[in-house]
């Protein structure tokens, strides 16, 4: 029997189909599997390669190839030039347009704040890492050079230290690395987002690096945190250090860390200046969030705030009021906005081609051994080099032996092209020897010329002999890289931005919301108010649209957590303080578009939940009541909408909190038949839709209208509507016990 083909098998063909000139062509089925390897596959390794992921060096190749443009311009001893300049240069090595190029260029400039260690010597406004808003100027009116520390990237490039390769149009040569002589991958922060992965690398202190490196190359089991014990950033602020959190990160390459910005507090005018910010926020993000609070009515301790930022530099001025303590206030503040804020760790790096998310000790492993290759490749280079020029100086000194028989074999040659094969023939020396021999001009034939030769010689022969011995022992080429990085902390002292706190000193038990009194509307289109005590005193008339009135109202408290029911059987939950304080002169917020309530979705009224330790009564228009504990509708989750909240049997027609024990409750049908009876007839039910049980009796054509506690009804002869046993058919409501206002679904 024929074994069935599918198509990851093979290809498949379907039927033919005519194109748009009307010709047939035929479609070729392909595997899945086929397409993502034939056409995504190429385009995702080539954005992790060759954009996003940094490599060994430190560098995206985007970094790589300003750099080394500006070095081939002469930029790293020369003056400064215009910007465009340079970006228009580096478009031979980087083809993807002159903004991407500038704005690489920014990122790496020194005014521009970004980097520990900033590459670009930058002249005029490049703009602000902690400020997004301050946008750099164009590149035709900054300038800008190398920084004296790229002198240590270059470091013996035109060495053979590294490889080469064509650029795009092969009419160039540029370097794959470049030969950092430091462990730039730890020193120079660097994000990248590429295709189904990521990198995220904090920037670390230059000395602490290099002497951490210096540890780990004499001894490879170096406890790492004594000598670089945390991250650096150029924008300061406060690092909240936990030493085993930190091992752990430096150990797998992953995890998260909190920084927290710098303030004061400025006695004489009652402010807090905050001048340094977390790594990963910007002033203005931080002016929002705080904006947004005080809208709210989440941060009354603060009157004002501004940003000062100025040619001093960052300046962020928060207005308290009188009586603010500043340092609960700045606790609250870390908490709620991102003056504290969370660095997350992805320590992803190419290596050899291939994306590996490493901890701190590999990459120094990896890094040495990639810096102990360039050594060598440099030292090869130099070894080969003073090779060749004793091998010239040999046959020098032999034709200097008898310099009178070379002068003689040079006048006795007819030709100048039988020169130098005559002079291999006499002397025994080879044809590189005797061109050399023949480019001597006459006037360095003389007993000083010889004797420095001489010397030469014997310097070249001991120069090689140590070259040697120091390609044969690796801990000879260790030696080489700590003389360097001991020559780096020298030559560029650095002093750590980020200070260090410990979390039990930088933290605070998290505070709930303010929970200071409040009373809440709602109306019977759905609009909400909360409103201060004091406000409704200077203001207790309630403004409502011309087709809406009021519909309810709660004391509650501004921490108090609040369940909205609606037409739909669903309930959201909410807390008060989501919501700003408001006025009585005011329309407040529109329920159904604040939760994100579904179209044509209708609010029925609100319930507290206190301490979720009442119960709810809802009545429905079959006559019906279901007693519902309220930590029915408490989830472990921070879930907003509770589909299913109530039984879909009958319309829902009175919600009554139970918060102290059994209380009499008066019930209105229709028929305008009341009954009055004690909570304490009804079971307690666990289900949210449950039916619940029969409370009134109703003839066909009528229903349940309402529901509300008997204190607040104007019922007056209370035994007249009374029952002992449910469901009861109730009494006709006599005029007398009707008062002035209707039955209301109003709460305390």
């Amino acid at each position: 029997m024929a074994k069935k083909k599918n198509a990851a098998d093979g290809v498949k063909k379907k039927p033919a189909q005519t194109n748009v000139q009307g010709l047939r062509a035929e479609t070729v089925e392909q595997p899945i599997t086929e397409t993502l390897e034939q056409n995504y596959m190429p385009y995702a390794m080539s954005v992790i390669v060759s954009r996003a992921i940094p490599e060994i060096d430190g560098f995206k190749p985007s970094h790589r190839k300003l750099l080394y443009t500006m070095y081939k311009m002469g930029l790293l001893t020369g003056e400064r030039t215009k910007s465009a300049n340079i970006v228009g240069q580096t478009m031979k090595l980087n083809p993807h347009g002159d903004a991407a190029i500038y704005d690489t260029m920014v990122r790496l400039s020194k005014g521009n704040e970004s980097l520990l260690m900033p590459f670009v010597d930058s002249k005029g406004n490049f703009g602000k890492v902690y400020s997004r808003d301050m946008a750099c100027a164009a590149s035709r009116y900054t300038e800008a050079r190398l920084a004296p520390i790229c002198a240590e990237l270059f470091r013996d490039i035109d060495k053979d230290t590294v490889d080469f390769e064509d650029n795009y149009d092969g009419t160039m040569k540029e370097p794959t690395l470049l030969p950092t002589a430091f462990p730039n991958v730890l020193v120079s922060a660097n994000t990248g987002i590429a295709v189904g992965m990521a990198s995220a690398i904090c920037g670390f202190d230059l000395c602490e690096v290099c002497r951490t490196t210096v540890a780990f190359l004499r001894d490879e089991e170096h406890d790492l945190l004594t000598t670089l014990p945390a991250p650096d950033f150029p924008t300061g602020g406060e690092l909240l250090y936990d030493p085993a959190k930190m091992r752990e990160i430096y150990r797998t390459g992953r995890g998260s860390f909190q920084v927290r910005a710098r303030w004061r507090y400025l006695s004489t005018e009652n402010l807090i200046e905050v001048y340094e910010l977390p790594y990963t926020t910007t002033v203005e993000a931080v002016i929002d969030k705080l904006a947004e609070l005080m809208k709210a009515g989440k941060l009354r301790e603060v009157s004002d705030v501004r940003d000062e930022t100025d040619l001093s530099g960052l300046k962020l001025a928060i207005d308290l009021k009188r009586g603010t303590d500043p340092d609960r206030l700045m606790q609250k503040l870390f908490r709620s906005t991102p003056l504290q804020d969370s660095y997350g760790c992805n320590f992803n790096i190419l290596i050899s081609g291939y994306p590996r998310v490493m901890g701190v000790r590999e990459i120094l492993t990896e890094w040495t051994a990639w810096r102990e290759e360039c050594i060598r490749r440099r030292v090869f280079f130099e070894l080969q080099r003073k090779k060749e020029k004793l091998h010239l100086l040999r046959g020098l000194a032999a034709i200097l032996l008898d310099i009178d028989r070379a002068i003689a074999v040079i006048r006795e040659t007819e030709r100048e092209a039988d020169v130098v094969p005559n002079l291999m023939i006499d002397f025994g020396i080879d044809q590189v020897q005797a061109e050399y021999v023949a480019e001597i001009r006459l006037r360095n034939i003389n007993r000083e010329y010889i004797l420095k030769r001489t010397d030469e010689t014997a310097s070249l022969e001991r120069d090689i002999e140590e070259m040697e011995q120091l390609l044969a022992s690796r801990r000879r080429i260790r030696n080489v890289m700590i003389r360097e990085l001991e020559e780096i902390m020298k030559k560029y002292p650095t002093v750590r931005h980020t200070g260090l706190v410990e979390p039990e000193a930088g933290e605070a038990e998290p505070e709930g919301p303010e929970a200071y009194p409040v009373t809440l509307f709602l109306s019977r289109s759905g609009y909400f108010k909360k409103i201060t005590p004091q406000s409704l005193r200077m203001n207790a008339e309630q403004r409502y649209k011309d087709d809406d009135g009021p519909m309810q109202r709660i004391e509650a408290t501004n921490a108090a957590e609040l369940l909205v029911f609606t037409d739909r059987q669903q309930v959201y939950k909410t807390r008060v303080c989501d919501f700003p304080d408001g006025k009585a002169s005011a329309l407040g917020t529109y329920l159904p578009s604040q939760l994100g309530m579904d179209e044509g979705e209708r609010v029925f009224c609100m319930v507290s939940a206190g301490d979720w330790s009442g119960e709810l009564l809802l009545f429905f228009a079959d006559g019906k009541c279901a007693r519902i504990p309220l930590s029915a509708y408490a989830t472990k989750t921070n879930r907003r909408r509770l589909t299913g909240a109530y039984s879909d049997k009958s319309p829902l027609r009175a919600v009554v909190p139970l918060t102290e024990g059994d209380t009499d409750i008066a019930v209105r049908s229709t028929e305008g038949r009341t009954l009055v009876f004690s909570t304490a007839l009804l079971a307690p039910k666990a289900s949210r839709t449950t039916q619940g049980v029969g409370v009134m009796t109703l003839k066909p054509k009528y229903q349940l209208e309402t529901a509300v506690p008997l204190q607040w009804s104007t019922i007056r002869d209370i035994p007249r509507y009374r029952v002992k046993t449910l469901p009861a058919a109730g009494a006709l409501l006599r005029e007398a016990d009707r008062g002035e206002e209707q039955l209301s679904l109003m709460e305390e």
